[in-house]
């Protein structure tokens, strides 16, 4: 952390190292994948195209059940290798990233600095993000856009789905009980749940509680704990060697993720919600071209130009795998090579908005909230629509970094305001292409924080 105020220095881009730059791949994935994808879902639609004229032939979605089989057991798990070689070790990049993150910070008055300042920052920035969510969903008034048909035609078509998010939210605590399930009773039953939402407590928060109070014991301990400092540092420097060779596969690993989502949903879908979609997808515009940069040049004394340049792996990585713990690994990298962050700072802001800086999250879960109000008729008060800003930056803060982990809190705010919870069903069909970009809305508001907090 620089004492004289300086901005942080932003490195230009590496040059090539004997062939094409990882990021670069990973998007030439990212198109062909989505290209093939639509194609084939394109051809296989067509009623000339032999037995998909026979609609026994086609799935709930009119996907051939051909292509649906290719989709499901050949190109998504090809892509969910590459994505769980990253999760793997996600928990343990966490822990010691964490821990190392309090122990080289080391003075206590200035790890109490670097929280506060990282709290009201994310509390500014998911606080805005909803906002500007709520004020465009009032305005372009999507939910009355949409027809009865179609929404009952959509609410069948993914029951299931939504049968399991309100059974996933039924399960919630109250208040009192989630903020004591913070402070883990058992940190290994905690860990074990925790990317997968199994976990007894508050899942990956209660890890991240654990990892802070035990480097800030390591720390204060002092020699004694020297032997658990170097572990740390051995786990984190293994971690990110898992990281290295699973990037490798990353550019293949993208183009089935997505391929399989696209083969299977096409582009009908967008037209029946697509004011949903332009109030989601100009929410996260916003979010992403006037408040981060205007953020970035008033607390972080950045170019922005400069800063989403030296930033643009980790936003490809984010809207490809569609998890925050995933581009975790990435986001650590950028922010200490390109961005040039003090590591300690860096570790201790990016894994903790993980999981509680998810401006694109709570955006996305304000839009949808009253998206949904406005279909089932809902009128909500200026007190309700407060009401659902605070509540999506609370969800957005204790919603797991991983693909879809938003859904249940949206069920949870939902039902909070008297609309049902079953609803959510109208748009899981296009939640996917939704969670990339406000995943890669949030990973880069974290590295927006980190780089505002680093210029302390």
């Amino acid at each position: 952390m620089s004492s004289s105020h300086e901005s942080p220095q932003v490195d230009p881009p590496p040059a090539r190292r004997g062939g094409v730059p990882l990021h670069t791949r990973i998007l030439v994935g990212l198109l062909l994948g989505l290209a093939a994808g639509l194609a084939a879902h394109a051809w296989y639609a067509r009623p000339e195209a032999g037995a998909v004229a026979d609609q026994r032939d086609q799935d709930i979605n009119g996907v051939d059940d051909r292509l649906d089989w290719v989709a499901l057991n050949v190109a998504d798990p090809v892509g969910r290798v590459f994505l769980r070689l990253v999760l793997m070790v996600v928990l343990p990049l966490i822990i010691s990233a964490l821990a190392l993150a309090v122990i080289e910070i080391g003075d206590f008055r200035r790890l109490g600095s670097v929280g506060l300042k990282t709290l009201l920052l994310t509390l500014l920035l998911s606080g805005m993000a909803v906002t500007i969510g709520v004020v465009l969903v009032n305005t372009l008034r999507p939910g009355e856009r949409l027809s009865a048909e179609k929404r009952n035609a959509l609410a069948a078509q993914y029951a299931s789905n939504a049968a399991d998010s309100v059974a996933q939210s039924r399960q919630a605590k109250s208040l009192k009980d989630t903020l004591l399930d913070i402070i883990p009773q058992n940190p290994l039953q905690e860990m074990v749940g925790a990317l997968d939402g199994s976990s007894p407590g508050n899942g990956i928060l209660a890890v991240m509680f654990f990892a802070l109070v035990f480097g800030a014991a390591i720390a204060r301990v002092g020699r004694p704990a020297a032997t658990l400092v170097q572990v740390l540092e051995g786990t984190y420097a293994a971690s990110m060697q898992v990281i290295d060779w699973a990037m490798q596969l990353a550019p293949l690993g993208v183009a089935c993720l997505v391929f399989a989502m696209a083969a299977r949903l096409g582009g009908e879908v967008f037209v029946t919600l697509i004011w949903f979609l332009a109030a989601v997808m100009l929410g996260f515009a916003i979010q992403l071209g006037l408040v981060y940069p205007l953020v970035l040049v008033l607390a972080g004394r950045v170019r922005p130009w400069a800063f989403f340049r030296a930033i643009e792996s980790a936003m490809l990585t984010a809207f490809a795998t569609s998890s925050s713990s995933a581009t975790l690994p990435v986001a650590l990298r950028v922010a200490e090579e390109r961005l040039r962050l003090p590591p300690a700072i860096a570790r201790f802001v990016l894994t903790i908005g993980a999981t509680g800086n998810q401006n694109g999250t709570a955006l996305y879960e304000g839009v949808v909230v009253l998206f949904l109000a406005q279909v089932f008729g809902v009128d909500l008060s200026l007190g309700q629509q407060i009401t659902v800003v605070l509540l999506s930056v609370l969800a957005g803060v204790g919603t797991a970094g991983v693909p879809g982990g938003s859904i249940p809190m949206i069920v949870l705010v939902l039902q909070s305001i008297g609309v049902p919870g079953e609803s959510i069903a109208i748009i899981l069909g296009i939640d996917r292409i939704c969670d990339m970009c406000r995943t890669t809305l949030n990973v880069t508001g974290d590295l927006v924080l980190a780089t505002c907090v680093s210029d302390t």
